[in-house]
């Protein structure tokens, strides 16, 4: 396997972060930028005339991530040749929020399942259902095949997000690419880093991921309790302050971050779903937990690929993550390089949801909030 990086800005226009010969013959590129960027033609046009046998791929993000740093408003693009790996990327357009189920689905009835190792999806960021989608994916992999990812992002801004497939970005896509073969080994990590506290809530009223009540009370009402002085500007200060999703009947815990509130009714919109009779607990920020957190995911996803130096780590972290660490936001990438070591080439995005299995032993893939989530590849 071998890897090209290219960095673009306003001012230095496109650079070479990382060069290997033979990269022109590259079967896949990631492209990971911002959504004004990513809609010019041009830029679109440079990357498939440099890689004409590749397919490009990629999302407008909240934040772009390449080697050590965080960058805005630039074009991260890594460019990677396969030996003896195969890949298959197929796409789905999505119209309507109700249709994220059966577009999960619809992606995996088209990828091939014979010698099918790991998916991994790049989605529409605003217009689905997280939760509905992996629940999608899942049904049509069988719970069998492990799949990593995450949804688009747009600055902070949450007004459109857009989708790559070697052409300039659309909205309303949903992106997946199949992994073949033997000597492709991948893993996977997803850690958040939060401190939760209070007590447990049930959560009694809920359709999909609006909250109505807990303990039979107006959700946003005792959430704004908690809040205290935070609470006059919320949605925002929200991201503060996530869910800590945990479920009776299975070890898995997942965090859900608050999109939008309902004055007039004291609902709650999540990220992700929030099921009824399922309980939660408040949490809130811990700068150094959320460092931890990074350096964790990294370790997990080496321990699942099974073995040292992974040639390239994609990193999917959330926007809330990045609002929180402001000017500390490269320390959590530090992390991970810690983690996986000097040779790794790692690039990725902050994004407005992520993608991943829930541990080491479980399969299926879920929708997080607020965590670091790793996917790291090598060839052998």
């Amino acid at each position: 396997m071998k890897i090209e990086q290219l960095i673009y800005t306003e001012k230095e226009k496109w650079q070479i972060i990382e060069a290997q010969n033979d990269c022109a013959d590259a079967g896949l590129v990631l492209l990971f930028g911002s959504g004004e960027l990513l809609r010019q033609n041009e830029h679109i046009e440079y990357i498939k005339q440099r890689y004409p046998n590749a397919e490009v791929i990629g999302a407008s993000t909240a934040g772009e991530i390449c080697c050590n740093e965080v960058h805005d408003s630039t074009i991260v693009s890594t460019a990677i040749l396969f030996e003896t790996t195969k890949i298959k990327v197929v796409k789905e357009s999505i119209m309507q929020v109700e249709d994220s189920f059966n577009t999960g689905l619809e992606l995996a009835g088209k990828l091939d399942h014979v010698g099918l190792v790991h998916v991994f999806v790049l989605s529409e960021g605003l217009n689905i259902n997280g939760s509905e989608l992996t629940k999608g994916l899942n049904e049509g992999f069988g719970n069998l095949i492990p799949v990593t990812g995450g949804l688009a992002g747009d600055k902070a801004d949450f007004s459109e997000t857009i989708l790559i497939h070697n052409q300039p970005g659309v909205k309303n896509l949903v992106l997946a690419i199949g992994f073949y073969g033997e000597h492709v080994k991948i893993g996977y990590g997803s850690k958040g880093g939060w401190d939760s506290f209070g007590v447990d809530r049930l959560v009694t009223k809920s359709v999909a991921n609006i909250l109505y009540e807990l303990d039979g009370q107006p959700a946003l009402e005792l959430y704004k309790k908690y809040l205290g002085d935070h609470a006059s500007t919320l949605p925002a200060s929200a991201l503060l302050f996530p869910l800590n999703l945990r479920f009776r009947n299975s070890e898995t815990n997942l965090v859900r971050t608050v999109l939008s509130v309902n004055e007039h009714d004291g609902s709650m919109v999540f990220a992700g779903d929030i099921p009824e009779g399922e309980y939660v607990r408040l949490m809130k920020v811990s700068f150094d937990k959320l460092v931890d957190g990074a350096h964790g995911a990294a370790e997990m996803s080496g321990i699942k690929m099974g073995g040292p130096n992974p040639g390239l780590a994609i990193l999917i972290s959330c926007v809330g993550r990045k609002l929180v660490l402001k000017q500390r936001v490269d320390e959590e990438v530090e992390a991970v390089r810690d983690a996986l070591g000097p040779e790794t080439t790692i690039t990725g995005f902050y994004s407005y949801g992520e993608i991943a299995p829930a541990g080491l032993i479980e399969q299926k893939c879920e929708l997080h909030n607020q965590t670091m989530t790793v996917t790291v590849i090598r060839e052998v």
